[in-house]
């Protein structure tokens, strides 16, 4: 099974929608995925999501249903520098490199940034509502592993976002969220796939196959936003946007 984790197209946030540059990427990525063969799409709730997906599934002739917990990874937390609120992937990496805890998958909710906030709950929200998509499917979680009594070669597509694309991603693969979410990105309308591994029969394990991918951009000359990533240089803000959702 084939699972895709699908990043809205560059985002105009005080419409909840795309840019001019976000609709021609969505264009773009239904090139892209008009060629798959795709069971399933589901979709965030929200509006940069929703109108990512809207060329694919006009082109296909397909519906989609909409998932609340597809929604942007919502988990705040007070930055212990500033006392400010942050949402989960806004620590600058002098912090949290240098917490161990942070690198483990059970003890990241310990450190005194998360605990102060909410983002174990909503952890635990999106890797509940991702499980019980899959068991659908005929998968059901054990342990980091998923058994199944029939696995299959089907591909499902999730519209969603950065964050909460980040928390599914962790939870897959059984690794802590906190230094993936601030050491990798997925660009705007990117697509990250996951491929099930069954090494042993009726056991899977959900392997990452390509994370962030733009190549639909890049055939049609179409420059990768930035749009997530901190400065390049200090100082310097040439059209990048730091706010990942």
């Amino acid at each position: 099974m084939k699972i895709l984790l699908i990043r809205h197209g560059e985002p105009d946030y005080s419409i909840d929608s795309l840019t001019p540059k976000g609709w021609r990427e969505a264009e773009l990525l239904a090139d892209r995925l008009c060629r798959m063969d795709i069971d399933g799409f589901y979709l965030s709730p929200l509006g940069r999501a929703q109108d990512t997906a809207r060329e694919t599934l006009r082109r296909l002739g397909r519906k989609a249903e909409t998932l609340a917990w597809l929604a942007e990874f919502r988990g705040q937390f007070t930055d212990p520098e500033t006392g400010k609120r942050r949402y989960a992937w806004d620590l600058k990496p002098q912090y949290w490199t240098r917490h161990e805890e942070l690198y483990d998958p059970k003890r990241w909710i310990e450190n005194e940034a998360y605990a102060s906030g909410d983002s174990a709950g909503i952890y635990r929200e999106t890797a509940e509502g991702l499980d019980s998509l899959l068991a659908r499917y005929g998968y059901a979680r054990d342990g980091v592993l998923y058994r199944t009594e029939a696995n299959t070669d089907r591909t499902i597509a999730l519209f969603c976002h950065f964050g909460v694309a980040m928390n599914m991603l962790a939870h897959l693969t059984g690794m802590a969220m906190v230094p993936m979410m601030h050491a990798f990105l997925m660009p705007p309308s990117s697509v990250t796939t996951l491929i099930t591994e069954e090494r042993e029969k009726g056991q899977v394990f959900f392997r990452c196959w390509g994370l962030g991918d733009t190549s639909h951009l890049y055939a049609a000359n179409e420059p990768v936003s930035q749009m997530g990533l901190f400065h390049e240089v200090y100082g310097r803000d040439e059209g990048m946007g730091a706010k990942a959702e």
